[in-house]
């Protein structure tokens, strides 16, 4: 940071998360000349951030999936889908609350055997 003409300071900060979620962080730095406040979020999302899905069945023939989001941050989530491919399906948004989890029901129908 910038303090009135004196150069940049280092402030080193340790964040060691014991979980995913949402982190908050205020820090007050104060002065006989200024007061600053700097607020700090931090986002740690779980390791198995990727997943793969194989989808068997026959030809013609319609598979859903539900695919559970779970939601351990202190906010409401919003998602939009973006589907690529061809016979797949789903809902173009889907909403998560603080602390629960909600499926999102992926849907495969194949429209030639591949």
């Amino acid at each position: 940071f910038f303090l009135g003409g004196i150069d940049a300071v280092e402030f080193p900060i340790k964040f060691a998360p014991k979980k995913p979620g949402c982190y908050h962080c205020q820090i007050v730095l104060k002065s006989s000349y200024d007061i600053r406040v700097y607020e700090i979020e931090c986002v740690v999302n779980a390791d198995q951030a990727d997943a793969q899905l194989e989808f068997l069945i026959p030809a013609y023939q319609t598979v859903t999936q539900e695919i559970p989001i779970s939601n351990l941050s202190n906010a409401d989530w919003r998602f939009e889908a973006i589907l690529e491919g061809q016979g797949f399906h789903g809902p173009p948004v889907i909403n998560v609350p603080v602390g629960g989890t909600v499926p999102y029901p992926l849907t495969f129908k194949p429209i030639a055997e591949s």
